[in-house]
């Protein structure tokens, strides 16, 4: 529970709950009886962070180490780091409410680009300095994870070591070496040991960059600096080949407040058989894993028994590929239904959509369904590799409708390499055609709305990607495309989003950045940049001037082609699939021919050399 003395200003802020820990099920420990203190950052909000899985996941393995205690933070709002500075206080860690410096590890999940700047936003208030260089061994070792790290580089002078790939088992590894150098003497020669006070409170000889020249031999483990002899050319990601016997949390940490998904996460499983060529988590999770019917039940029932969530949420890349859905259907809405607990699919393929699937789920409630088709015309499905007909479109929606739904949701992108004009109104022509299926049916509801809601984002070219290697449409062209899409639209059935082409644009800066970009961070920073993802926060003409300041330009990183035989920041990075088979999807996009999704035939991508489910001989 938080300490007592933060309550004096915690009743000044908005939201109190977010600072507080004290949840249920959030993990103490006795700091005299551990040896190693670590801090999961997530650095957004607390609503966001704590909808995470990958941090409940750590949380857990690291927690079941008698020997470790990992707790959280998050970035606070802007009043909450107002008082935090008004009392000279450092930002803490919500179990035990001590400052993140106290700590011996601190890791940061990195899930989205735009989280960038709040990294460095969390640092200064924990009056941690924010490059590696100047942190000596009294502060922690801070680490990044998650799928931004498959392109490490914009980050790589500020965080000490990154974990490229899945997390699991790596984690582990790396709290044992920890621990056998900081408190069990290591092995580090005495000439160069260094006497600090441990975390834990115990004295140990400790030298933070002998320590990391050590991490650099463990698989999936990155250290920037430490170019040595012994330190892999690449860098390969770590991957779970046991997946339906990993760890996962059946207890996890119910928040204090409303979250942005407040309800059970059931990993189904990870990878994705298809290969749309826009998509950097279909090919960085390759191969494919899943995890039985069986064992998902006995998650999900174990976590309903100790947390009462009234919903229950599918995650996966793509929920209708997984092999035994209809299966794990019926062993979770036998017992659900009962119990008044909501099934949530999420974003499925059109083409896997079925009468059965709609049998079996009858008992949830009747949300909106979701459905990317991602472009609107046959021609741009075949380019970016989506192997999805109008036919399939068409068929899906007229069962939807049939089945009672009157609310549909469509996922577009505009900006994709190879779009011309047409491609877009093909869009707009796409959901007029679904309105016109709707009143065409012969029992058709009375007085039942239509709502057809397209959400349209701008491309974003991102890194191990057929589509690494094109330029983003310029700002402009990105604002006359989507006014494009918005003069077609003439229906008041159809609902029309569309993403900040501002945003995408800083996005797609930093997914293929490179090292220059740290000082563009720091200018930035200094500025004022944080909450980035947040378009009340989001300031373009603050990131223009950071960029201006330090002699860079946005577009040299977004709009700029690679070729394919340049040394991309990212190539030294080991996903599996080789770059060569990036090169010929990139072709057989611009020839307009598909690729076969990995069960039908294997397109020898490389990722079989980690074993999978679908992996197979060509």
């Amino acid at each position: 529970m938080i300490k007592k003395e933060y309550e004096k200003f915690l009743r000044k802020v908005q939201k109190p709950a977010r600072y507080t820990g004290g949840e249920y099920n959030e993990v103490i420990k006795n700091k005299s009886n551990i040896d190693i203190r670590f801090a999961f950052a997530f650095p957004d909000m607390y609503e966001i962070g704590m909808s995470n899985l990958g941090i409940k996941i750590l949380y857990g393995i690291l927690n079941n180490l008698d020997y470790v205690w990992c707790e959280r933070t998050y970035a606070p709002a802007d009043d909450m780091a107002e008082q935090l500075r008004q009392n000279n206080v450092d930002l803490y860690a919500l179990e035990s409410g001590d400052s993140l410096r106290d700590f011996d590890f601190l890791g940061f999940t990195l899930q989205y680009e735009l989280s960038y700047s709040n990294v460095l936003y969390m640092l200064n208030l924990a009056n941690i300095p924010i490059l590696s260089k100047d942190r000596d061994n009294n502060f922690p070792v801070i680490i990044g994870g998650g799928p931004c790290t498959y392109n490490p580089e914009p980050l790589a002078e500020i965080f000490d070591l990154f974990v490229i790939g899945e997390g699991e088992e790596v984690i582990v590894e790396l709290m044992e070496l920890y621990r056998e150098y900081n408190c069990r003497g290591g092995v580090i020669p005495p000439s160069q040991q260094t006497q600090c006070k441990s975390r834990a409170g115990k004295p140990r000889p400790y030298d933070k960059r002998e320590f990391l020249r050590e991490c650099v031999k463990i698989e999936g483990v990155y250290v920037p600096e430490m170019q040595t002899p012994g330190a892999p050319h690449n860098i390969k990601k770590r991957v779970i080949k046991n997946y339906d016997e990993v760890y996962f949390p059946v207890n996890p940490v119910i928040p204090n407040i409303d979250i942005v998904h407040d309800r059970i996460t059931l990993e189904v499983f990870r990878g994705c058989i298809r290969g749309c060529r826009f998509c950097q988590a279909g090919f960085i999770y390759r191969p494919t894993r899943e995890r039985s019917a069986e064992k998902l039940n006995q998650i999900a029932l174990e976590t309903y028994d100790n947390t009462g969530y009234s919903e229950i949420s599918l995650s996966s890349l793509s929920i209708s590929d997984y092999t035994e859905l209809y299966d794990l259907a019926d062993k979770l809405t036998c017992w659900t239904d009962g119990l008044n607990i909501n099934l949530s699919l999420p974003s499925m393929r059109i083409d896997a959509f079925s009468q059965e699937l709609l049998d079996k789920t009858s008992g949830v409630r009747q949300s909106t369904l979701t459905f990317a088709p991602e472009a609107g015309s046959q021609r741009m499905r075949d380019i970016i590799n989506k192997n999805l007909s109008e036919q399939d479109i068409e068929d899906t929606v007229k069962l939807a409708f049939e089945s009672g739904r009157s609310s549909v949701k469509l996922y577009f992108m505009i900006g994709l390499p190879g779009e011309t004009d047409e491609d877009i109104i093909e869009i707009a022509n796409l959901a007029k055609k679904i309105v016109g299926l709707y009143y065409k049916r012969e029992n058709k509801q009375k007085n039942k709305g239509l709502t057809v809601t397209i959400s349209v984002a701008s491309f974003v070219p991102k890194c191990h990607t057929p589509f690494c290697f094109e330029g983003q449409n310029s700002y402009d062209e990105l604002i006359r495309k989507q006014k494009l899409l918005k003069d077609q639209i003439n229906s008041n059935k159809i609902k029309y989003n569309y993403h900040d082409a501002k945003i995408s644009k800083l996005e797609a800066v930093f997914a293929r950045g490179d090292r220059k970009l740290t000082k563009v961070l720091l200018e930035a920073s200094r500025l004022g940049a944080k909450f980035d993802g947040w378009d009340e926060f989001f300031d373009f003409e603050l990131w223009q001037k950071a960029f201006e300041n330090c002699g860079l330009t946005m577009e040299e990183y977004c709009e700029r082609n690679y070729r394919y035989d340049e040394i991309l920041p990212w190539d030294f990075i080991d996903i599996g699939v080789s770059k060569e088979f990036f090169i010929e999807e990139n072709k057989k996009a611009k020839l307009g021919l598909t690729t076969n999704n990995c069960r039908e035939q294997c397109s020898n991508c490389g990722a079989g050399e980690f074993g999978g489910d679908c992996c197979c001989p060509g």
